[in-house]
């Protein structure tokens, strides 16, 4: 076997490995939207049915018997607000922390991402208690600060990877240059950050979008986002898969057409300010 055959080979054989393994993520999508065209008798049928004639009847329940409009409505306020907010929390942190460095700035920035390790059911009684007790519960408001306390972490520590790598000569030439800390940030700090700005709230959002575990908890009717849809179909009686599908395909392909449109900000947001 020659060197180029040995290469073309090679190359064949990284391909074919690379779209096996696509395929295999994309297997789980791909049946969720192939069960939410079936009937619920095909959706359950043994051996599974891969032809069969498509409907639209499991769309038009799905939006008769719930108001999908606020589900989305919900699920947009809140993952779009959260991230509003974290990023303004997150860059005076970061920016603090990439500048004035301290003793202890290391240890902080561990210990803040030490809180992401902690099973979300572990703080959800008092979590829940104080919504309760404040009125704030089944609102956009304790989801819009429950989703910014739980994406804070990860805002600060991409947002800090991206401001340590600015040299720090280009701030003290503009304060030299009598630049308040306002002009600062607009003229110096966001035209060089607004990568890593739009990778971080992207990055958030979609994170918001998906958050399950505390839409559940601590919203109903009123505030209920997706995720809240989705597990409506899931009853005593049993699972309606091709409802299930249908209302999970309705909820996922707002923020899949999203990330599809952004993936280029989105992996340089995972690969760049998540690793460093």
């Amino acid at each position: 076997m020659t060197h180029s055959t040995k290469i073309l080979a090679l190359y064949c054989l990284r391909t074919l490995t690379a779209w096996g393994v696509t395929l295999l993520l994309f297997f789980p999508l791909g049946w969720l939207v192939l069960t939410s065209f079936k009937t619920e008798l095909q959706a359950i049928s043994v051996p599974p049915k891969l032809f069969f004639l498509p409907t639209l009847e499991n769309f038009y329940i799905v939006e008769a018997r719930s108001d999908y409009l606020l589900y989305a409505k919900n699920s947009l306020i809140t993952s779009v607000a959260s991230t509003v907010l974290g990023l303004a929390l997150a860059f005076p942190a970061a920016y603090s922390m990439a500048f004035f460095k301290g003793k202890y700035t290391k240890d902080i920035l561990m210990w803040m991402l030490s809180t992401k390790m902690m099973p979300a059911v572990g703080a959800l009684v008092p979590i829940y208690v104080l919504a309760q007790t404040s009125g704030l519960l089944d609102t956009r408001t304790a989801l819009v600060i429950v989703f910014t306390l739980s994406n804070l972490p990860i805002m600060v520590w991409m947002l800090y990877s991206y401001l340590k790598d600015i040299p720090s000569e280009i701030l003290e030439a503009s304060r030299m240059d009598g630049a308040t800390l306002w002009q600062e940030f607009r003229h110096v700090l966001l035209p060089l950050t607004l990568g890593g700005l739009a990778s971080t709230g992207l990055l958030c959002l979609v994170l918001s979008w998906n958050e399950a575990f505390w839409s559940l908890n601590l919203s109903a009717a009123k505030a209920g986002t997706l995720a809240t849809l989705i597990a409506s179909y899931s009853s005593p009686e049993g699972l309606f898969w091709a409802k299930l599908s249908a209302a999970s395909f309705m909820a996922i392909a707002p923020i899949v057409v999203f990330g599809w449109f952004s993936q280029k900000q989105l992996v340089q947001g995972l690969t760049f300010g998540a690793v460093k």
